[in-house]
């Protein structure tokens, strides 16, 4: 794969992405001694396991074994080809790249591009700030968000827009010479039966949803007239999945971080006037229910949680399964509730930004929230069947809980001890139920995790490196080219790439002579920016990384060629043996035949 493109662009856009910075976008990575290390993005992970080498340039998960180097971690990350990979960063780095084309890569019909799409989405959004802004279409807009008191700093900021008459936004594209097809690959239109395709967002104040570097992926639309559905998102493509993107992340996740505690609210003017009275740790769950997707989003960042909802019998329901979903991911989580007939937005501006943080200090505790909503369904439930449910309610919550590790022993105790004497049933009985709670909860965890891990796996985890004593030998010479590449002219003298028989290594291994061919002084960045496949990248990591382990490198590299070439000899010996004795069986049972059967000698 190497050698598609100019090694010196794809070296530049290397070298104007540093690699802590790139992945401290997605998670919050801590100093651990020379490197960095945070929660791993590819599989289901509780304590970090990723590290970042700031030196090298270079990220390794020792519990998944994803690794490689920046243009790797983006693909991962990303699901992005290698042209798009380098396209994306070299857009991040304000690098200007001709239009990529490789010989091997003839687009199809239905191909998608993250790129294309981010840039589809850019034009929009900077299309409807237009419309915002324009004098006569923007006005009735404006004074919505006059109302709101939303200010202007905050509308530029949010590059918040307006959405006006059906299909105004396919003729403004039309007229850019910008595909419909790439509109309905964004969301930005949606086929109508027998109408032709129309505008997704009609008359709507439009909150465009960044990524966390700025790339917008989505849009929120809030409807200005008596249309049914207050608020609707973009459909899920490939850069926008509204279960696993929160609003106001990419202004938030520094503050967050720095104080390790996130701040979720329900709506988006919500978000907005929190960060407009200098709350910066704010985000929104896109209108929708909170998710765990969500929640694992906030995980990389922050050590607590606290959801500001609605004080509402809506908000307050919203507020539960979000707690269920935060305590199932391991967060810890607090819950603060506006007083009754606000929202955030409203408290904010009528009570202002100390009284809101007081909100967020004095959050109540998941477990007392969930015992006073247990007591309150007691006395409330006019039936047994509603108790029960209020019970069998409560006892999830704590199981969950019991099994994320966020309830010791005597907490627990005291928990089931309290249970027993509202509910008139031993503790004993308690215990039990619980314990089968706990139990089927760590089952549904142990499928969910390796489910997700052999899903992964499948999709990006390295292949098969190769087993004997040839591919083993294989290894070792390029664990120690990828540690003291001045070896490479003892390696070139009696072996080329054709000598590596296992596919993997032979790609690797053409990246590595190839790379070492002009100069010995070569880092290991240099050599992963030529591996343009994920595989390629994590095993060279993987290869790198045992190497300097086990060091003793001449020896080693010694030994390595001389099993090489011996296994070899020895190989090449069976071959020829098997093509001998194949030879030999041919013509015994050729004149067997011939003995039998003299009249069909030609058949033979």
């Amino acid at each position: 794969m190497a050698g598609k493109f100019d090694q010196n662009i794809v070296n530049q856009v290397q070298q104007a992405n540093d690699i802590v910075d790139v992945i401290s976008e997605h998670v919050s990575l801590k100093k651990k001694g020379r490197e960095m290390v945070g929660l791993c993005l590819f599989h289901e992970d509780h304590r970090p396991s990723m590290y970042v080498n700031p030196v090298k340039q270079i990220f390794k998960c020792f519990a998944c074994g994803a690794g490689g180097s920046i243009f790797t971690f983006i693909q991962m990350r990303e699901n992005l080809t290698f042209p798009q990979t380098l396209q994306r960063l070299a857009e991040r780095a304000g690098i200007k790249l001709k239009p990529i084309k490789t010989r091997d890569s003839k687009p199809k019909a239905d191909d998608v591009d993250p790129n294309e799409l981010a840039r589809v989405n850019a034009w929009a959004a900077k299309y409807f700030q237009k419309n915002l802004n324009d004098q006569g279409k923007g006005k009735h807009a404006r004074d919505y968000i006059a109302e709101r008191k939303i200010n202007t700093e905050s509308i530029k900021k949010w590059q918040i827009g307006l959405a006006v008459a059906q299909n105004d936004l396919l003729r403004a594209a039309k007229a850019q010479n910008i595909p419909t097809t790439l509109l309905r690959q964004a969301g930005l239109v949606v086929s109508q039966s027998g109408a032709g395709p129309a505008d997704k967002f009609v008359n709507r104040l439009v909150f465009p949803v960044t990524d966390v570097t700025g790339r917008v992926i989505g849009f929120g639309g809030r409807t200005l007239d008596d249309a049914p559905a207050k608020y609707i998102n973009s459909p899920a493509t490939p850069l926008f999945d509204k279960s696993n993107a929160l609003y106001g992340l990419r202004h938030a996740r520094h503050k967050i971080s720095s104080s390790g505690v996130a701040v979720a609210v329900e709506g988006y003017t919500d978000c907005i006037m929190a960060h407009q009275f200098e709350i910066n740790n704010v985000v929104a769950a896109l209108g929708t229910s909170f998710t765990a997707g969500q929640a694992r989003i906030l995980r990389r960042y922050a050590k607590k949680v606290v959801l500001v909802f609605d004080s509402d019998t809506a908000g307050r329901e919203a507020a539960n399964r979000a707690l269920e979903v935060c305590v199932s991911q391991r967060l810890d989580i607090k819950l603060a509730s506006v007083p009754q007939g606000k929202d955030p937005c409203d408290f904010l501006l009528n009570a202002g930004k100390q009284p809101f943080e007081q909100l967020v200090d004095e959050a109540v505790d998941v477990f007392q929230f969930k015992w006073n909503r247990l007591i309150e369904n007691l006395d409330s439930g006019d039936t047994f069947v509603d108790k029960k449910a209020a019970i069998e309610e409560f006892l999830q919550t704590i199981a969950t809980a019991v099994w994320a590790g966020k309830v010791p022993a005597i907490d627990r105790g005291l928990i089931v001890n309290r249970l027993s004497k509202i509910i008139g049933t031993g503790t004993k009985e308690i215990n039990a139920e619980l314990a089968k709670r706990i139990a089927r909860v760590a089952r549904t965890a142990s499928y969910s995790d390796t489910t997700a891990a052999q899903n992964k796996n499948a999709s990006s985890g390295p292949p098969e490196m190769g087993r004997g004593l040839l591919a083993t030998a294989q290894r070792e010479v390029l664990e120690v080219l990828l540690n003291e590449p001045k070896l490479f002219d003892v390696v070139k003298q009696q072996i080329t790439p054709d000598a590596f028989d296992v596919p993997v290594l032979r790609s690797i291994a053409d990246i590595v002579f190839d790379t070492l061919s002009t100069g010995t002084d070569l880092s290991l960045k240099e050599i992963l920016a030529k591996a343009e496949s994920v595989e390629a990248g994590g095993i060279i990591v993987e290869l790198a990384r045992i190497g300097e382990e086990k060091a003793n490198f001449e020896s080693r590299l010694a030994g390595a060629l001389d099993a090489m070439q011996r296994l070899d000899r020895q190989r090449k010996k069976s071959q020829i043996k098997a093509a001998r004795d194949q030879k030999s069986f041919l013509r015994r049972f050729s004149e067997n035949t011939v003995k039998e059967n003299p009249h069909n000698v030609g058949m033979v």
